[in-house]
Parts: C-alpha cells; structure tokens; sequence
C-alpha cells in the first residue's frame, strides 16, 4: 500500500515537533511550505525559518510564496494529489481552492482549547488571563479563522511554574502527537466532527513588545501572570532610574503573614514604589499585594538572580519603578 501524501505548511519553532514526526513516520511527506525568509542581526543575513531547515535536512522541496493564493506554486500542489494539508502555525490564510485540494481535507494543529482562544498567541494568553489549562486541538480547516470542525483535544495544567516558553515547548511536542492520531482516525473514518460553539470563541491577537509594559496599579496576581505568559517574548518591562528593566520572574506577598520582611504600611505605599531591599529580595507594591522580583535584567546587563542584580547595583526604599 502506498503512502499517504502530506503537504506540510508552518514557519515557527512552534511546528518542528510535528514535522519532524511526519518525516519520521509512515506518511510521505511531499513539500513544504513556509514564510519567506526575513533578515536577522546586525548584518541583516537572511535566515531561514525553523520549517525550512527541518524540510532541507530531509530533502523535502521548498515553497515559499509571499501570498500564497497569488502564487504560481498552487499549480504545482495540484499535481501532487495530496492526501491532507496539514498546518500547523503558518502565518498565512488559505484559500478555498488550497482548502478543497486534499482528498482528505486540510487539518490545522492549534495551540489551544477551540473553541476559546483563536487566533494568533493564546499560548501566552492563557497563562496571562489565569487559566488553569489549556491543550491542543486538531480541526478541520475552513475559510474562516480557526472556525472550523473540531476533531480531537488533548489537555494539559497551566502550573505556577509555566511560562509562555515552557508552554510553549509543551504544546508543541503534544501537538505533533496529536497530529498523527488524527490523521490515523481521519483515513479510518472513526473520528466524529464536532461544530464549534461560536458564542464561546474569545480572538487573541498578535503579541508586540508594548504589551509587555507593566502597570503598576494592576493587582500583583496579574502582574506575575504577565512576567510568566511573556516570558521570554516578547518579556515584561518597567524602568529603574531611567534605564529599561525587564522582570523575568516574580512571586506574589499578598499579605504581611508569615514573612517577617513585611509591614502593613508597605501596602499603603503608592503603586510602583519598591517597599523593600536587602540583600536578596526587592518587594514592590501595586494596587493589591507585593511583587516579590526574582529574576531581572537592566538594560544592557545580562538576566540575573535578583540576589546577584542587587550585588552590583544600589537600589533605594521609595524608589518609583516606571
């Protein structure tokens, strides 16, 4: 029996995971299709995408058009009698002439719990709005933006010691598993299709570095779901004393029982004011609670240990961070 044909579409690191599974399991993998490559660094060398590297380390033919419905490369996905187009955090919407094209249809792997949290970081979302868990879904593609059929879920905790990063790398390696039991069901025909509730959707949109500036007046409990869900991009910030200052990671003092660092007048303090400094520990209030940072980085320093940071830099009580 022949192998079936994949036609693989994603760019980010994110997609590694699944394509290297499909190259490494009994589908024939058939072409690949990515984002142009982008210059990078100080030299402005063009880089390619983490998908490309995988696709020319196993010898599979490139594609990288800038739109794909305008490109002449779709003439060329028609002779390769595709049996699914499988994406998996590509970067561009598909056409409905692309999503006719498979005999088994086009089926997208999707960082989260469908149908809450479409669109383009609800990795980081997630952990930035305090859910308790979140997963990957395998859907059936349609023109719309992650609209389509719900096939299979798998789900996982949002622990207090994830971060966007952890996360990140969790759901990727998850979602390459999930991809190969779906595909398995899908040519099987044991899979049920399940219609998204649209009344539950919730569209996240792209992250950019302004959203990782911290408002103090925010309680602290939401202020560490920030610093975890952007780390590492695209980080949370402040300022100390004019320069960036990036927070890594922090806990949360809610009250001044059980830690002898704490007074009640420190949560009378205006919001942004560092309450606290000794040796190892740097408290800062906000319109409920204390940050405790842990983890920092100022501008043009290495991340640090807020132990180390407060080795070589002197940092005064009543100092307004921002």
């Amino acid at each position: 029996m022949s192998k079936l044909k994949v036609l693989f579409m994603g760019t980010p690191d994110f997609a590694v995971p699944t394509l290297e599974t499909l190259c490494n399991s009994n589908y024939d993998v058939v072409g690949v299709v990515t984002q142009p490559d982008k210059p990078k660094g100080r030299g402005k060398a063009m880089q390619y995408t983490p998908i490309k590297e995988v696709a020319l380390k196993y010898n599979i033919p490139v594609f990288q058009p800038i739109k794909l419905r305008q490109d002449e490369c779709v003439e060329d996905f028609k002779k390769m009698d595709i049996d699914f187009i499988v994406v998996v955090a590509f970067g561009q919407i598909l056409p409905k002439e692309i999503l006719d094209m498979p005999r088994y249809g086009c089926i997208n792997v999707h960082s989260s719990l469908l149908p809450r949290y479409r669109g383009a970081a609800p990795i980081q979302w997630t952990i930035i709005n305090g859910e308790k868990e979140t997963g990957i879904t395998t859907m059936f593609m349609d023109e719309g933006l992650d609209t389509g059929d719900i096939l299979l879920q798998e789900r996982t905790p949002i622990t207090r010691e994830d971060t966007g990063g952890t996360l990140h790398d969790r759901l990727a390696n998850m979602g390459a598993g999930l991809l190969m039991k779906t595909l398995a069901g899908i040519a099987e025909g044991n899979i049920e299709r399940i219609k998204q509730n649209d009344e539950e959707s919730n569209y996240v949109g792209m992250l950019n570095k302004s959203h990782g500036r911290i408002d103090f007046s925010k309680k602290a409990c939401e202020i560490e779901l920030l610093i975890r869900g952007l780390n590492p991009w695209p980080s949370a910030f402040t300022t100390l004393d004019g320069k960036g200052f990036k927070i890594w990671k922090s806990d949360i003092v809610a009250t001044k029982d059980n830690d002898s660092r704490v007074t009640e007048d420190m949560f009378k303090a205006p919001v942004g004011q560092i309450v606290y400094v000794d040796k190892s520990s740097m408290l800062v209030n906000t319109a409920e609670g204390l940050l405790d940072l842990q983890e920092v980085q100022l501008e043009g320093k290495k991340r640090m240990m807020i132990e180390d940071f407060l080795r070589g830099f002197k940092v005064s009580v009543g100092t307004i961070l921002g």
